[in-house]
């Protein structure tokens, strides 16, 4: 089975950039790559100090990380929008998944590290940020997932705030496709599920003015180089909501799968309103 979702609807074909499309590349592009890779030598020279001091916990860099993240919105033009407010106690965040834009919506937000597949890892670009920002990258196989869980509850330990993408992959960003809820046993382990939370969080996004729906959307066969280049080009763009949930107490639900139900829904009603 694939590890990737397919819509039954064909996926858009992009036109041709145009002239015009290719100069916006430019002037968006070029401020973008210094404001994004100025931000990651910073981040990594401040790690050099953070590292030794202070171990598995990062007290300035995420700070770098949010900054980086909220002036490339603003770069691309896209209308941000936060409801809802952030938890501050030790827990994790479950979000919906539309596509690689959720990287910097979700970190412009508050400070959290991804959880995400292991092949990201070696994406140009999208891995090297991955990995200066202190993502935990996961494999598939069953034979990592006591080394992978091993791992969740270190992070979770160390205060990290987790951010979990519980479908497994991105979508066409109109919808919530179902929660796995393997993930979720990290934090039913004894002395992690009596003080942790867990945030249900979703993303909306807006396309542009006659553009398609599911604009924002990344999955099937997409790839990254093409839609980084039909967002750079694009005349205008739309909107992006961050919708903060309630949060909830670990210890309030009997097992992994009533947890994973009740972000599930939480999150579906975020995205797919009426």
């Amino acid at each position: 089975m694939s590890p990737y979702w397919f819509s039954e609807e064909p996926e858009p074909k992009d036109p041709p950039i145009t002239a015009t499309g290719w100069l916006r590349v430019v002037l968006r592009g070029l401020p973008i790559v210094l404001v994004i890779f100025g931000g990651l030598v910073l981040l990594l020279l401040l790690r050099l100090i953070e590292r030794p001091l202070f171990g598995l916990k990062r007290p300035v860099t995420p700070y770098i990380t949010r900054a980086v993240c909220r002036i490339t919105l603003m770069l691309f033009g896209l209308r941000y929008k936060v409801s809802g407010k952030p938890m501050a106690g030790r827990g994790a965040i479950v979000a919906n998944h539309a596509g690689w834009f959720d990287i910097f919506t979700l970190n412009a937000a508050q400070q959290i590290y991804f959880v995400s597949k292991d092949e990201v890892a070696s994406w140009p670009a999208i891995g090297w940020l991955a990995r200066a920002t202190g993502t935990v990258f996961i494999r598939r196989k069953g034979s990592d997932a006591i080394a992978q869980k091993n791992l969740f509850e270190a992070r979770l330990r160390a205060g990290h705030r987790l951010l979990f993408f519980p479908e497994g992959t991105s979508t066409d960003s109109l919808r919530v496709i179902p929660f796995k809820s393997t993930l979720f046993a990290a934090f039913f382990t004894d002395g992690l599920k009596d003080v942790l939370s867990i945030q249900p969080v979703s993303l909306v996004y807006t396309a542009p003015k006659g553009e398609d729906p599911r604009f924002y959307g990344w999955w099937g066969e997409m790839e990254f180089g093409p839609s980084l280049l039909k967002y750079l080009a694009a005349p205008r763009h739309g909107a992006a909501e961050v919708i903060f949930h309630d949060p909830v107490r670990v210890q309030d639900f009997p097992d992994r799968k009533s947890l994973a139900a009740y972000c599930e829904e939480k999150v579906r009603g975020g995205v797919e309103r009426p």
